[in-house]
């Protein structure tokens, strides 16, 4: 179904703005409670809702005398957001994987798909080819036309300023992952959102996570490199290059020493351990090649109380307090969030953390909490950030049927 904008419609656009905006969320409605939550007219607010149907974003439904609901008077008429008038795309593009989930209008998931890439060939040309290939199978997947998409929000590991474009960087990491995503997806969609990867986790944190009813709070994601999604005030921070929760200043931190995360560093530790000979005999990783030597198996064996394993999450939990204590001095957050796939089985590492961050601090010490999101953070919050652009967007927004 395919939505169909006309700009210049009669009721004036804040009205048709409101009534949208209250009807996104409202389920099944009659115009007064429309009325009621915008404060419009109710000649208005009619207008509005008609001109909202014309355009293809509501549909009136059976009156109440048809429904079976109506009692007496004058039987009220119906309406509800048409959540199949068009699709959203939230992507989470990691370095490794691309996860594309394609949901429609009330954020109910239609597809998703993962992708495994190719780090050794991650140059600007293979990873826009990627975006667009997986972008393409998730649509297929999902039954959704190519010309149906209203709004496509896209997580990169990179900062990511206003206009969804990334920074330099000393080795163009930063837009190898970001190649002029903004650019090639605006043929795809009208409204196309590109933002760091770690920022989206904290709007899915703030949305359906940890950080519910909670206004200062930072989203860290500890695998292979820090990153974090910084939130004071209720206010998502990005900075002038999208910037805000970039780690480099970890190079600097004394006992941190680089912006390499917690899985990198405890399967750096590990290996360290099994080349210096120093796993001992008969322990369940003696003997293995290092292939096989990571944190994951780290972590596994300290949640089952293996002394040996225990003293590495020990270690990273020294290491998470300090990190954790430079976000409690910079931002002074209520909450600190540890997440992505790196968070499962870190409850060791977490109670150490706990333990030590009072003492790396003169504020009070955030309350460190691991995420519930699983490995899908940054995924839930690029389908959240598409859903909330198409929500603020939609009739600005200029789609095949009515596209200028």
């Amino acid at each position: 179904m395919r939505i169909h904008f006309h700009r210049g419609s009669a009721p004036l656009r804040g009205s048709l703005d409101a009534v949208l905006g209250f009807s996104w969320t409202a389920g099944v409605f009659v115009s007064d409670h429309a009325m009621a939550a915008t404060g419009l007219t109710r000649t208005t607010t009619i207008d509005a809702l008609d001109t909202l149907i014309s355009l293809g974003l509501l549909r009136e439904l059976p009156n109440a005398r048809l429904a079976g609901e109506y009692r007496s008077g004058r039987p009220s008429r119906r309406f509800e957001l048409r959540a199949d008038a068009a699709v959203v795309v939230g992507m989470d593009a990691g370095r490794a994987h691309l996860t594309t989930t394609v949901a429609d209008l009330r954020g109910a998931p239609l597809a998703r798909q993962t992708r495994e890439l190719d780090v050794t060939h991650d140059s600007a040309d293979e990873r826009r080819a990627a975006v667009v290939a997986a972008l393409d199978s998730a649509l297929a997947a999902a039954g959704a036309p190519a010309d149906g998409v209203l709004a496509i929000c896209v997580g990169v590991p990179a900062p990511v300023d206003a206009l969804g474009r990334s920074p330099e960087h000393r080795d163009d990491f930063w837009r190898r992952m970001n190649p002029g995503l903004v650019e090639l997806l605006a043929h795809r969609a009208p409204i196309v959102r590109i933002e760091n990867d770690a920022s989206l986790a904290a709007v899915a944190e703030g949305s359906v996570g940890a950080a519910t009813a909670c206004d200062d709070y930072i989203v860290l994601l500890a695998g292979e490199r820090f990153g974090a999604g910084v939130v004071v005030d209720g206010r998502l921070l990005r900075g002038a290059h999208g910037g805000s929760g970039e780690m480099v200043a970890l190079d600097h931190i004394v006992g941190v020493g680089s912006a390499d995360g917690l899985g990198t560093r405890l399967t750096e530790w590990v290996r360290a351990a099994a080349a210096a000979g120093e796993i001992p005999p008969g322990h369940p990783l003696a003997g293995l090649p290092e292939e096989q030597l990571h944190g994951r198996a780290i972590l596994d064996l300290a949640r089952a109380g293996d002394p040996w394993a225990r003293t590495f999450a020990t270690r990273a939990g020294e290491l998470l307090a300090r990190v954790a204590a430079v976000f409690g001095s910079l931002y002074d957050p209520a909450r600190i969030i540890i997440a992505g796939a790196v968070a499962e089985g870190f409850d060791e590492v977490v109670r150490v953390a706990r333990e030590r961050l009072p003492h790396e601090l003169d504020l009070p010490a955030p309350e460190l909490v691991l995420s519930p999101l699983g490995q899908a953070p940054v995924a839930i919050g690029a389908v959240s950030a598409a859903l909330d652009a198409a929500r603020t967007g939609a009739l600005r927004a200029a789609v095949p049927g009515g596209r200028a």
